[in-house]
C-alpha cells in the first residue's frame, strides 16, 4: 500500500520578468500536493494553478529528469538542489518536506550565471570553458585503433569516470563563497589527463580552460570544500588537486 499523502504548502519563489529587470520574491500557496511527486512536479501543479488564475508560470530548467542532464538547478531553503546530499533538484521528491512548510526557492547566484528568468540562470560559461579544451583527438583515417585495445590501469580507469560524472550543473559554483568553479574545470581535465587519449593536448587542453574560465568571471578555490558536499555526483576535491598540478606542469613547458 502507498505511503503518499497530500500536504499543503508555502512557496516563496524568486521571481525575475528578465535579465534586466529587478526581481523580487513572491509567495504562493499550494495545496494537495502528493508526497509521492517530484519537487519539478510540484511546481508543474504550481504552474498549472497560475495558468489557471491567469497568472504567468515560474520558468525553470529541466529537461530529462533522471538526474543526468543537470539542468534542474534550483537553490532549495538555502541549499544547491535541496536538503537531500547526493541528488539532483528533479530526484528530489516532496516527501521530504511536511505539511505547512514553507519552501525557499532560489535560482543560482553567481555573476558567471546571469538570471535569464525567475529561476533560470544562463550556464553557457560552462560551456565555454568545455569548448576551450574539454575535448580529444580523433583518428578518423579509416586507420584507427580500438578503444579497449588501449590499455589503462584500472585505478586511473576509475578515476576518470569519477570525474566524467560530473553533469556541469552548477551546483559547485552556486555553493562556493567565492563562486569558483574549479570542481568543474577539474573534473573535465582530470576525465581526459587520467586517460592516454588525452595526453596530446594535455598542455593546450589545462591551460585553455583555466583561462577561459578566469574570463568568464568564476572565483578563486579557497579549500572550503563546500562544492564537493553539495555537489550531487560527489566529485571529488581532488580533481581540482589535479588540476593545479596538471597547470602547473604545462605552464612550466
Amino acid at each position: 500500500m502507498s505511503s503518499a499523502k497530500n500536504i499543503n504548502i508555502n512557496l516563496k519563489i524568486w521571481r525575475q520578468k528578465d535579465a534586466k529587470s529587478k526581481g523580487s520574491m513572491e509567495t504562493y500557496k499550494l495545496d494537495n500536493v502528493s508526497t509521492a511527486s517530484s519537487f519539478l512536479e510540484m511546481l508543474d501543479q504550481l504552474n498549472e494553478q497560475l495558468i489557471n488564475d491567469k497568472k504567468a508560470p515560474v520558468a525553470f530548467d529541466h529537461d530529462c529528469r533522471e538526474g543526468i542532464c543537470g539542468m534542474c538547478s534550483l537553490y532549495i531553503n538555502g541549499r544547491a538542489h535541496g536538503p537531500e546530499t547526493g541528488t539532483t533538484t528533479c530526484q528530489l521528491h516532496m516527501r521530504k518536506f511536511k505539511d505547512g512548510d514553507t519552501i525557499f526557492i532560489e535560482p543560482w547566484r553567481s555573476k558567471a550565471f546571469p538570471v535569464v528568468k525567475d529561476l533560470v540562470v544562463d550556464r553557457s560559461a560552462f560551456d565555454r570553458i568545455q569548448q576551450a579544451g574539454g575535448f580529444v583527438s580523433v583518428n578518423t583515417s579509416g586507420r584507427t585503433i580500438d578503444a579497449n585495445a588501449t590499455p589503462i590501469p584500472k585505478h586511473d580507469a576509475d578515476k576518470a569516470f569519477e570525474a566524467a560524472a560530473c553533469i556541469g550543473c552548477g551546483a559547485c559554483v552556486a555553493t562556493c563563497k567565492n563562486g569558483s568553479a574549479m570542481l568543474f574545470v577539474g573534473a573535465k581535465v582530470s576525465q581526459y589527463a587520467l586517460l592516454p587519449q588525452g595526453k596530446v593536448e594535455a598542455t593546450a587542453r589545462v591551460l585553455n580552460m583555466v583561462r577561459q574560465m578566469d574570463e568568464e568571471g568564476f572565483g578563486n578555490c579557497t579549500n572550503t570544500g563546500a562544492c564537493e558536499v553539495e555537489c550531487p555526483k560527489g566529485i571529488s576535491l581532488e580533481n581540482i588537486a589535479r588540476m593545479n598540478r596538471e597547470y602547473l606542469s604545462a605552464s612550466l613547458k
